[in-house]
């Protein structure tokens, strides 16, 4: 299949002057406007692990929480990309907001919350969402769907009054930067590309790359 006609020119423009201090602040004005511009769920971001044998996985994860601290998500601490983290936490996130012509790529260490934070979170989130995190052994091979449902339906029965625990197989990360890069792209194949990376004075210098 030839591919060659699929090709969108941009028209974006990012200059220096534009740009946040703090690679947060930058991140907290561009997700706004991803959020505003009705994207599909501009909180998704591709998440980039690597086993023991140095072989990377990439896989769609949703981010709950960012402050200036890092970016925090939530999984199943028993699936391949938690015990991935424990073998090697370095990672990549990525953000694709093509139709803003933007992306943004997160390079640090994920590190595990507290497991106050994984239960304060746990508690906000809807009661199918909790049944689905006890019903989901992440990662493991399953015979049908409806296994999935019949599980759903008696933990549904046996979770019935009160509130649903959080599982203790179940958890958060909080990914802690030490590169982050804002791509805007541009005409003729000319992106704009700034990346913050952190100094030994663990302060943030902002340089340009050629696209």
């Amino acid at each position: 299949m030839k591919l060659n006609h699929l090709r969108q020119n941009y028209q974006g423009c990012l200059q220096r002057s534009e740009l946040c201090s703090d690679p947060y602040q930058q991140f907290e004005a561009w997700f706004g406007d991803a959020s505003t511009a009705n994207l599909q769920e501009p909180n998704a971001m591709s998440l980039a692990t690597v086993d023991s044998d140095g072989r990377p996985s990439l896989r769609n994860v949703l981010l709950k929480h960012f402050d200036d601290q890092g970016f925090v998500f939530f999984t199943n601490l028993k699936s391949n990309k938690a015990r991935q983290i424990e073998e090697n936490p370095n990672v990549s996130l990525l953000f694709s907001w093509l139709g803003l012509e933007r992306q943004v790529i997160v390079s640090g260490k994920a590190v595990l919350l507290p497991r106050a934070d994984t239960l304060r979170y746990f508690l906000q989130r809807p009661r199918n969402s909790q049944l689905g995190a006890w019903v989901s052994h992440q990662s493991k091979v399953i015979g049908s769907r409806e296994l999935l449902e019949q599980k759903f339906t008696q933990l549904k029965q046996a979770f019935a009054s009160g509130e649903i625990p959080a599982p203790k197989f179940w958890g958060g990360f909080r990914v802690e930067p030490g590169h982050v890069e804002f791509w805007q792209g541009g005409a003729n194949r000319l992106h704009d590309r700034f990346q913050y990376q952190l100094d030994s004075n663990q302060q943030w210098q902002i340089e340009r790359l050629s696209p």
